[in-house]
């Protein structure tokens, strides 16, 4: 089993669309394995996106994820990072397919609802930053057996 970081950003948050990406994200059989609402602060938000310092959208991008409140969240199950990001859509909510979260909820590149990891070493350096490992809780669920096949 994989797990990603998802990332319920303040646009999200204020538009009051929280539930549905969860939602959508469990709905496709991931489970959540941690969960909590707070406020980034700013020193968190620089080591998160450390990759884009110096980026002309950096400040930006560090202003609007300590804007208010955000959800994150570690969802869990077979290929996770993909999953979540197939669910999410394209960056740009305009290149984003129908179906997708981006694509049906967001309308701008700088307010696009989510953020989560994009690979698999992405994602335990993001998780880190977020939680301890004891915080992380995998469980199995009964419905399990009908969403992954048993390993051989």
């Amino acid at each position: 089993m994989e797990r990603t970081l998802v990332l319920v950003k303040p646009d999200a948050m204020q538009r009051g669309l929280a539930g549905e990406i969860l939602s959508r994200l469990e709905r496709r059989g991931l489970r959540i394995v941690a969960l909590r609402l707070f406020q980034m602060d700013d020193e968190l938000a620089r080591r998160l996106y450390a990759e884009h310092e110096g980026k002309r959208f950096y400040e930006g991008l560090v202003s609007h994820i300590t804007a208010c409140p955000i959800i994150a969240a570690v969802f869990e199950g077979t290929n996770a990072v993909e999953t979540v990001r197939k669910a999410m859509g394209a960056t740009d909510p305009a290149a984003a397919d129908a179906g997708t979260i981006r694509g049906d909820l967001a309308l701008e590149i700088g307010r696009n609802l989510i953020h989560g990891s994009d690979s698999l070493e992405s994602a335990k350096r993001e998780i880190a930053l977020f939680y301890r490992e004891d915080e992380v809780h995998s469980y199995s669920r009964d419905l399990d057996r009908w969403l992954f096949e048993a390993p051989d």
